[in-house]
């Protein structure tokens, strides 16, 4: 093991995650980046939250490293001494009187590029004169989604003890390079799900004609009763901690009617679903970096419009992959993807499946990393992540819980569909969650 204040190992979820950066920079412009975004029923001190960002990001030099490879190939991230950049924070005006122009705003910063390879994060202020929005768009190099509201969620905690906040952090990392058998039969296992996802083609949704490059973004909020609602129809349909699959069954019926009405040559939906590994060791070290694996559901298209069936179905391969340690070996196998350059492992990931990697991609995050009910002095109405989603498939659903409040993010590359096929899937959605009439 390396402990270092300078040198991170970069795992093989972390290089995967580097993979798709390269893609998305060459397909979308920008990277594989997202924004979690807190939102508040007040205006902020533009100058007061700048500078008090400024200084609690300036003291974790880790934000500011670069991807280098060692004299084994192994490869790490490459951590500064000190950090010298000036925080990116630009400032939006508000129009209180449209009450969808956030969104517009909020669209417009995750997919602005970072102006260089060491830039990972920026704040964008939304600030009109009754509410205003604070997105932190970050690259997935340095944060996954729960990363990233463990790092706000640290921000706010320095606030409340008003004492200062180390960054020094020596990471503690292993270059992979050992128990080699133990690589290999976690990818005979990867290997053998992977084959047997390829004996069925899945729908997938055609690119754009035009290429687009940039993504859009549809937000369903639920109020607090509303969510209430959901739970509880999740906890007699699905069972208790079942609110992931639950979810996930009224968006593929969702879907279902979708392909329904376009001319397709799947047989299957395949929806890969993230999945938290963090170990639980040391809360500082784990809000950085990726922490993530997959789960893969595939549901036959003949058993999509089937609620109890589908619910079932996907709690069985659920179940069959935890039992089979898939997501563990998953992140185990890609250990040995990380001699593959990024262009050639970008072009290996397209070859399962004939490149049809999925359908849609789905995450609940479940109960928020972000404890408080504040950020820097103003009260948070709602919290909410704005991911961009790698073509293929290019369209996504993200959801996740604040303050007792369900939140689901519809995410999807410009042309891929359009504004009457977002609301056909809002209004299924809701129609399915028992909920009809938006809030």
């Amino acid at each position: 093991m390396l402990v270092s204040k300078r040198k991170r190992y970069l795992s093989g979820p972390d290089w995967v995650i580097n993979t798709l950066d390269h893609m998305m920079k060459a397909t979308t412009s920008a990277g594989n980046m997202s924004q979690v975004v807190l939102q508040f029923d007040s205006p902020q001190d533009e100058n007061e939250i700048r500078t008090r960002l400024a200084r609690f990001v300036g003291a974790f030099p880790v934000l500011e490293g670069s991807v280098s490879r060692d004299i084994k190939l192994a490869p790490y991230w490459k951590i500064p001494a000190t950090t010298n950049k000036t925080l990116l924070f630009t400032v939006h005006r508000l129009d209180d009187g449209d009450g969808s122009a956030f969104l517009s705003l909020l669209e417009k910063s995750v997919n602005t590029p970072f102006p260089g390879r060491k830039e990972h994060l920026a704040f964008h202020l939304l600030n009109g004169t009754g509410r205003s929005f604070l997105a932190m768009a970050f690259d997935h190099a340095v944060f996954d989604a729960r990363g990233a509201e463990m790092f706000l969620n640290l921000f706010q905690e320095s606030m409340n003890s008003g004492g200062p906040v180390s960054g020094d952090i020596a990471f503690v990392s292993s270059s992979g390079l050992t128990e080699w058998s133990k690589k290999f039969l976690a990818g005979r296992n990867v290997n053998r799900r992977i084959i047997a996802l390829s004996r069925s083609t899945p729908e997938v949704l055609a690119p754009p004609a035009a290429g687009g490059r940039s993504y859009r973004y549809h937000l369903l909020r639920f109020s607090e009763e509303e969510t209430a609602y959901i739970y509880d129809r999740a906890y007699d349909e699905a069972g208790y901690l079942m609110e992931s699959p639950y979810l996930l069954a009224a968006i593929i019926e969702t879907v279902h009617d979708l392909f329904k009405d376009r001319t397709g040559s799947g047989s299957s939906y395949l929806i890969p679903v993230t999945m938290d590994l963090r170990p639980g060791l040391d809360q500082l070290q784990e809000i950085f970096f990726n922490y993530v694996s997959y789960l893969f559901y595939q549901v036959p298209v003949g058993d999509a419009g089937d609620r109890k069936a589908l619910i079932a179905l996907l709690k069985q391969q659920m179940y069959d992959q935890v039992k089979s340690g898939f997501p563990r070996d998953l992140a185990e196998a890609s250990l040995l993807t990380r001699i593959a350059p990024l262009p050639l492992l970008g072009r290996l990931l397209q070859l399962p499946l004939k490149g049809k990697m999925a359908t849609f991609a789905f995450s609940h995050l479940g109960k928020s990393a972000y404890r408080h009910c504040d950020f820097s002095g103003r009260r948070v109405a709602n919290l909410f992540h704005m991911p961009r989603v790698p073509m293929p498939p290019g369209i996504g659903f993200f959801s996740n819980y604040y303050d007792k409040k369900l939140n689901l993010v519809i995410a999807y590359l410009e042309g891929l569909v359009d504004d009457q096929v977002v609301q056909q899937l809002d209004k299924g959605i809701r129609s399915r969650f028992g909920v009809v009439q938006p809030t």
